[in-house]
């Protein structure tokens, strides 16, 4: 297999929601304008809290520094595997794979946090750049490695670092509860050919910016029987919809279009705090048992919060949602048989930790 580091250097930013109308001009600009924003790789995420914009730097300059926008400090490059010729623009829906899973659980065991995105064409593993160097020397037995320069893809040598991140084996890990909510919603991961976004422009305006969303910090209960999540990626072309089914009776069929067997989605919502971009290892312990059972599953980290997705029919057997995940300060220490359960009835992963 094939791992590429596309040619993009991407931010995670945060827009807070009761200063969106700060950020409406740039933010429709990068979705329906994108050749005079020139921004190649931009996804929007709306959760309860916020939303969450990841793009690359000629995104990053049309929004403007304010008390409303948090930026994660570290610039962050995309992963994407490529298998048997298959590049990342696949016509149907697959999710986290054990393709992905052999990337992130070695980056796991050497504690580099890594931020996941999948959407309808591919799964983007995103590490920050000055992991760089270990995710090279981490993978590159098992993959080869080419990086996006460009357009061109040239071969990558390992540098033969060592990353600071050993365990030593000394000290007592600090435990970390993480509760999952399971809302009521179902979710569809769609598609659209980008040049009919002008068609649908209003009901995505309206979708995005002027639906009723509950109030600025506040954090859904475990009893909350919806949520509100949209995600929005247009990606080197490519357009990526995740959204509830009540979302999607908005737009119009002909325009989207989803896998053949058009299945539904149920959500994990991971974190019952917010969670860092430093705890590693919780992306590797949700597509380990999911590729073990051959189970597609779709992952969006946000800012805040993960987010994992599996096909309606599986997650039908998951009960109750009071089950927690345990992790530590470097990786996952154990989690109840309760939280597998829900894993291998889901059908998508995130990073918790952004890893």
């Amino acid at each position: 297999m094939d791992l590429h580091i596309l040619d993009h250097r991407l931010r995670v930013t945060s827009i807070c929601k009761n200063g969106l109308v700060n950020f409406t001009h740039p933010l429709i600009k990068l979705i329906f304008l994108r050749n005079r924003a020139r921004c190649k790789f931009f996804s929007l995420t709306e959760t309860p809290e916020n939303y969450t914009v990841v793009l690359d730097e000629e995104g990053f300059k049309e929004l403007q520094p304010s008390e409303h926008l948090l930026v994660e400090s570290s610039v962050w490059l995309p992963l994407n595997v490529v298998s048997n010729g298959n590049s990342s623009s696949s016509s149907q829906a697959v999710g986290v794979t054990k393709i992905a899973k052999s990337v992130i659980a070695p980056l796991a065991q050497q504690h580099v946090s890594v931020f996941m995105l999948s959407t309808y064409q591919t799964d983007f593993i995103l590490v920050r750049e000055k992991d760089l160097a270990v995710v090279i020397n981490t993978l590159e037995e098992e993959f080869n490695i080419y990086r996006e320069v460009g357009g061109e893809y040239s071969a990558v040598l390992s540098q033969h670092v060592h990353n600071g991140f050993q365990k030593n084996g000394k000290e007592a890990p600090q435990l970390t509860v993480h509760p999952l909510l399971i809302p009521q919603n179902q979710f569809c991961v769609m598609s659209l050919d980008p040049d009919t976004l002008p068609a649908i422009a209003t009901t995505l305006i309206d979708v995005l910016f002027y639906s009723n969303s509950p109030k600025e910090g506040a954090l859904p209960s475990q009893d909350l029987d919806c949520i509100k999540f949209f995600s929005f990626s247009l990606i080197d072309g490519y357009v990526s919809l995740v959204m509830d089914t009540e979302a999607q009776r908005q737009f119009p069929a002909d325009l989207l279009f989803t896998s053949s067997s058009r299945e539904l989605w149920r959500m994990v919502r991971i974190g019952g705090q917010p969670l860092g971009f430093d705890e590693c290892g919780i992306v590797a312990q949700i597509s380990q048992p999911l590729a073990d059972n051959n189970i597609s599953a779709y992952y969006i980290s946000t800012f805040s919060f993960d987010h994992a997705l599996v096909s309606k029919p599986l997650a039908a057997d998951v009960t109750g949602t009071g089950t927690q995940l345990y992790t530590t300060e470097h990786g996952v220490q154990n989690f109840r048989r309760g939280y597998v359960l829900i894993l291998t009835n889901r059908g998508h992963c995130s990073p918790l930790d952004k890893g």
